[in-house]
């Protein structure tokens, strides 16, 4: 898809409609925050065996901390 194939009106229309306090993680509980921590590492560790790397190449590169 090309930058210029996009609707800039829709996209804007959309934009006004987002709200700052959605964007923000501080009415979450911490239960809900652990879980989107979870997911996020589970997804990681996903990507790095599609990718082939071992987990001791993974920590050189500095994907896993």
């Amino acid at each position: 898809m090309s930058i210029n194939s996009l609707n800039h009106a829709e996209m804007s229309d959309v934009s006004s409609k987002w709200d700052f306090k959605d964007e923000t993680a501080s009415n979450l509980t911490d239960y809900k925050k652990q879980q989107a921590e979870a997911r996020r590492k589970i997804e990681m560790m996903r990507e790095i065996r599609e990718s082939g790397l071992t987990l001791e190449e993974a920590r050189d590169l500095g994907l896993l901390h």
